[in-house]
């Protein structure tokens, strides 16, 4: 069965968000890269934690789409996993390793994609109820969000 690099993206992100990964952001790399498609990007509490994310991922990725990861790089440090799909770049980050490199700010100008998962949409609607920045797991990804099911809405045709 062949899948798309969105529906690998979205698959790993719902594996991910059922083992209570934090922050995770889809950056839509197709126009401003040729490394990959994109980068899924989230936080492990810790190092064990970011292990179970990248057994899960791999898991169900493989069921649902029937694709194996190229490469898995830093497993054994577990501060930055990264989970090479192609087309799909997952890195998996502890708070201090991505606060570090901050891979969002490097991709700046790559659009955010807005995932739909239940924890996305709990901030999204915290942020429009009015709870503070500082409540918020990352208030430029939920802004992001908001600007990016706008965006998609301005294309659909109601005709």
């Amino acid at each position: 069965m062949a899948s798309t690099s969105f529906e690998l993206a979205r698959v790993a992100a719902m594996a991910a968000d059922e083992k209570k990964a934090r922050d995770l952001l889809l950056i839509d790399l197709t126009d401003v890269s040729d490394v990959c498609d994109y980068f899924l990007i989230m936080t492990a509490n810790n190092a064990r934690q970011a292990d179970t994310l990248v057994d899960d991922i791999k898991l169900k990725v493989s069921e649902n789409c029937d694709e194996k990861p190229l490469s898995i790089e830093g497993r054994a440090g577990g501060n930055w996993v990264l989970v090479d799909y192609g087309a799909l770049v997952v890195h998996i980050f502890q708070q201090d390793t991505r606060e570090y490199y901050r891979l969002e700010r490097l991709w700046g100008d790559a659009p955010r994609v807005s995932l739909g998962l239940e924890s996305e949409m709990a901030d999204v609607q915290a942020w429009a109820d009015g709870a503070s920045d500082e409540q918020l797991a990352d208030p430029d990804d939920v802004r992001a969000a908001l600007v990016t099911d706008i965006d998609a809405e301005d294309d659909l045709d109601f005709a």
